[in-house]
């Protein structure tokens, strides 16, 4: 019983990586995202973040890129739905958009305020 329940498990983590996999070899924006992520990491690396400094940074990552895979698993929901152009999945798709861009101008005054100190 407690065999089958793990593997279980197992598989679901496959299926999350396999859609983390998804995210960043097929959305041009994932790619930035990956890459401006890679820079940060590196820069609170190099300026040695104490640990709040790290939770408020690690905390906007997770949130663009939790906003970046909503908005794309919407995408890919809405275009497998109709490849036509329709008035509200249009909306939808541009308030998923928003959402990404949102979390991201946030992420970018938060790195702003932390590193502010560490690079003046």
């Amino acid at each position: 019983m407690i065999t089958g329940y793990l593997a279980k498990r197992v598989k679901s983590f496959g299926h999350a990586c396999k859609g983390i996999h998804t995210l960043v070899s097929g959305e041009a924006h994932a790619r930035i995202h990956l890459l401006a992520t890679i820079a940060v990491i590196a820069a609170g690396i190099l300026v040695r973040l104490r640990r709040w400094e790290w939770a408020a940074i690690l905390l906007c990552i997770g949130m663009v890129w939790l906003t970046e895979a909503l908005n794309t698993a919407l995408e890919l929901l809405a275009d497998e739905v109709s490849l036509e152009r329709r008035e509200r999945i249009g909306k939808a798709k541009d308030v998923a958009a928003g959402g990404v861009l949102i979390a991201a101008m946030v992420s970018v005054g938060v790195a702003a305020l932390v590193f502010w100190n560490h690079l003046r």
